[in-house]
């Protein structure tokens, strides 16, 4: 089934043609560290350059169509996030994106969605450069995407991407350097780099890694166990972004670098674009459901299968009922971007667009499977 989650202890044994993550980074960007977090690695890339005063406030812009927590780094570096709205391709509008610009602006963030390069991006570099600010490359889909030779993430002065989202790895994230001044006015927190030892963190990962597992592998048992658990739960509450953030403040576990350490990017990029590619054959023909991506250019590595249709809940129970699990829209927006007439689309995006897994421990056979027995719509 899609829906088994990938065996922790299977995916960490040596492999003949395992490169590891750090000499795949380092054929391409010209510095980097290693953190537990993206939004950890954004918080010391800029934290060196901010130039605050007493009567100076300074803001970076970032896209409307992003999750929630992702301005607490600025926040907490008492920058003030600025939103820009997005067109329904993912491109800036950039109409707005200038509006917002003013000579306090330190950076403006661009996003490769869901492991694809940004829309626009060319447009947006030569405005950064008119107004001479910096420019975040945010890539936290795809750490294997290269595009024409260049690997998401690097394009910008800074950038950051997130090994836990291709990785089945308690966290795990990259800062990039590139540009000069980012370069020599970085200075690394304690929560930079990887921890010595293994912790209660990882041994804690394992065991659910493995009951999960158990549960999957015995037939009725999962189901048994929800139907028991199911009168105890209360309906779960969303910690604030805040406290989201602050929970991920931890350096880079060391079982996440032993199994980065480990991989076979080539082999991973490899069976997430024959899954992408099956998914969007999948859904061709299949109406009221469109996929935001259908060409998968060289070098992409899909962090998922994002598509757009007017009836998600529908769609997801449907794929469910296929076998389908970890389904979802995305994302969950800032309360300053949700519901304002100014950010319309992505508002309309993020109850729209459910995104398919792709992820390297599926098998191309199961979504065909799923194809012969979706009906839809």
């Amino acid at each position: 089934m899609i829906s088994e989650p990938p065996s922790l202890l299977a995916s960490s044994l040596p492999s003949r043609q395992s490169t590891g993550i750090e000499p795949f980074v380092d054929r391409y960007a010209r510095e980097f560290s290693f953190y537990g977090s993206g939004k950890l690695a954004l918080r010391d890339g800029l934290a060196g350059l901010v130039d605050a005063g007493p009567d100076r406030e300074q803001n970076v812009l970032v896209p409307a169509y992003l999750p929630d927590a992702v301005v607490e780094p600025l926040r907490e570096l008492e920058l003030e996030p600025r939103y820009y709205a997005v067109e329904p391709t993912l491109a800036p509008d950039f109409v707005d994106l200038e509006r917002r610009l003013d000579d306090d602006t330190l950076a403006v963030m661009s996003v490769n969605y869901f492991g694809f390069p940004q829309p626009g991006l060319d447009e947006l570099m030569a405005i950064v450069d008119d107004y001479g600010c910096y420019h975040i490359d945010d890539n936290a889909h795809a750490p294997l995407s290269v595009d024409r030779d260049t690997l998401l993430g690097t394009r910008g002065d800074l950038g950051i991407t997130s090994l836990w989202k291709l990785l089945p790895i308690p966290n795990g994230a990259i800062l990039y350097r590139t540009a000069d001044a980012v370069i020599d006015r970085y200075e690394p927190s304690p929560l930079a780099g990887v921890h010595d030892a293994f912790d209660g963190r990882d041994y804690q990962y394992i065991l659910k890694s493995v009951a999960q597992e158990t549960l999957d592998a015995v037939p009725g048992v999962k189901h048994s166990f929800e139907r028991l658990l199911a009168g105890r739960r209360r309906s779960p509450t969303v910690p604030t972004p805040r406290r989201r953030y602050e929970a991920w403040k931890t350096p880079m576990s060391k079982l996440s670098a032993f199994v980065a350490g480990d991989i076979d990017p080539v082999a991973i990029r490899r069976t997430r674009r024959a899954n992408f590619r099956t998914w969007v054959q999948l859904l061709d023909g299949h109406e009221g459901v469109d996929p935001v991506f259908t060409t998968l250019p060289e070098g992409i590595c899909p962090q998922a299968v994002p598509v757009r249709t007017d009836n998600p809940h529908a769609f997801i129970t449907e794929l469910e009922r296929c076998g389908v699990g970890d389904l979802h829209t995305w994302p969950r927006l800032s309360p300053a971007v949700r519901g304002e007439s100014e950010y319309a689309t992505a508002t309309r995006l993020s109850h729209e667009l459910v995104t398919l897994p792709v992820h390297q421990h599926i098998d191309t056979t199961a979504i065909e499977a799923v194809g012969e027995s979706l009906r839809w719509p």
